[in-house]
């Protein structure tokens, strides 16, 4: 087996459990609510931790202060309509997090999404301190946790050289998802130390391949994505100290 299929082997299975089970049966599993996972000490950082994966709205609920206005109301209520909740994805100023929360509930309800849309791609390591994590989102943000559990937030969505960073990323990482499964099962708990998971929130589901640091950044498919998460990260992190001066 080479390198490659021995990586992303789990993902293959799963697109053939996916095929097997049929249409209806994954979407009965993905109702189940993810449980938090808390890789930092600090509560702070293991809350927007979770809210980067966009598969939990009560933790939104939680941390959104009432009265509910658009589009949170439509969110959190149980009762929501399709059309209300298209609306929310067809609305270009929706935040890509937003929209990923709207095609979820979509999803729990039995309605598969109209169209297939890449909106975040999350890279997390392992490291010898700690878990680093990068999230990149469709409208150019960012969110980066330090293995230390400090947090940098960026909201910039005009800064020319990040912006083509972020467009790389999400060209080599739709090539991914076009070869994987969307994998059917509540989120697994943070890689450990020497791991690295590179994961793609679509509207049809979460995607991910997981393996050894060393081999997945040499593997054919993953690296152009990795490497380009890797540069992101570090001019976000170069940019914000100097910013900062």
């Amino acid at each position: 087996m080479n390198i490659r299929k021995k990586i992303f082997s789990g993902i293959i299975l799963t697109t053939i459990l996916f095929i097997s089970m049929g249409f209806f049966s994954f979407f009965k599993n993905t109702t189940k609510t993810q449980t938090p996972i808390e890789p930092y000490k600090e509560s702070s950082a293991n809350l927007i931790y979770n809210l980067l994966f966009c598969d939990n709205v009560d933790l939104y609920k939680k941390n959104t202060e009432e009265p509910y206005t658009y589009p949170f109301d439509i969110l959190f209520s149980d009762n929501s309509s399709e059309n209300e909740l298209q609306k929310i994805i067809d609305d270009k100023n929706s935040d890509p997090r937003i929209k990923t929360l709207a095609y979820n509930k979509l999803i729990i309800k039995g309605i598969k999404p109209t169209k297939k849309e890449l909106l975040a791609v999350i890279v997390e390591v392992g490291l010898e301190n700690g878990l680093d994590v990068l999230a990149s989102f469709s409208d150019g943000t960012a969110r980066y946790i330090n293995q230390t559990g400090k947090i940098l937030v960026w909201e910039k969505r005009d800064d020319i050289k990040a912006n083509e960073i972020t467009d790389k990323l999400f060209e080599n990482s739709q090539k991914i998802v076009q070869q994987i499964g969307a994998w059917d099962k509540p989120r697994r708990p943070n890689p450990t130390k020497g791991n690295v998971r590179i994961t793609f929130l679509v509207s049809d589901g979460l995607y991910f391949g997981e393996g050894p640091i060393d081999v997945l950044f040499n593997d054919q498919m993953a690296n152009p994505a990795l490497t380009n998460a890797t540069e992101l990260m570090k001019y976000l992190t170069e940019k914000s100290l100097d910013d900062g001066k």
